[in-house]
């Protein structure tokens, strides 16, 4: 993933781009990225893709609740009425997983954390993107999962086929890509913009999760994330009315 942040930098300004203002937010942000990706990669290995997926989607709900604790945000009875509804959803989604076994039960749980990693980043990014640039974000976040990722040799590599270190390698660098246009699509644009664009992945775990492993959504699933996304969409609403309303407010 590094490669494609690293050219970046070089065409945006040079090594100069690479500098961080301060370690230890970098490290929090980081971190809790890495959390949410080696969540993820355990959820997919346990439960089918899309259920993954929609769990995933309980991220913007976490947003709500760390906004409130850590940023010390005003969070009014409509948004904590949709975030109530909202982890309703997650747990009718859940709920199924209790009867499939340890190992199901482990893997909507992993979902559901790598959600709660994923907000914690997210916070993170809000507070960082002032002052770092979303090219320096995302080379210390690639960093950190790759030392990361380097000591689970302690755990016992298995060899890979020439097919398979091709699929990493373009993981890594779609992945790389990924993560810079993420970062930079919240310097540029509003989070009640960006952040609806996410619950097309329900579109795509579909597709994907159908024509590579014969999986497709229970009903179960599909009740629990349309009521998720609602959720998630209703909060982003009342917060894109909330910037209008503060930014009216605002002498000229």
């Amino acid at each position: 993933a590094l490669p494609p942040v690293i050219i970046a930098a070089l065409f945006g300004g040079g090594w100069i781009m690479l500098k961080p203002n301060r370690f230890d937010v970098h490290a929090v942000r980081s971190l809790s990225g890495a959390g949410s990706m080696f969540c993820g990669f355990s959820a997919l290995t346990m439960i089918p893709l899309a259920d993954a997926v929609a769990i995933g989607f309980a991220s913007p709900l976490f947003i709500v609740v760390l906004a409130a604790l850590s940023l010390h945000e005003r969070v009014h009875a409509y948004r904590w009425s949709a975030v109530a509804v909202g982890f309703l959803g997650v747990m009718i989604m859940i709920g199924p997983h209790f009867a499939g076994g340890y190992g199901s039960l482990m893997g909507a749980g992993y979902a559901l954390a790598g959600a709660f990693f994923t907000a914690f980043a997210m916070i993170s990014i809000r507070r960082m993107s002032a002052k770092e640039h979303a090219i320096t974000i995302t080379f210390y976040f690639c960093v950190t999962c790759a030392f990361i990722g380097l000591l689970t040799i302690l755990g016992g590599w298995h060899a890979q086929t020439p097919m398979q270190t091709f699929v990493l390698i373009m993981c890594g660098i779609f992945g790389g890509v990924g993560q810079l246009w993420l970062s930079l699509s919240y310097r540029y644009a509003e989070a009640s913009v960006v952040a609806p664009f996410d619950y097309t992945n329900m579109i795509w775990a579909t597709t994907f999760g159908f024509f590579v492993f014969g999986e497709l959504p229970s009903l179960v699933v599909w009740i629990g994330a349309s009521i998720v996304i609602g959720s998630g969409l209703i909060i982003l609403w009342r917060e894109r009315k909330r910037h209008i309303t503060e930014a009216s407010a605002e002498p000229l």
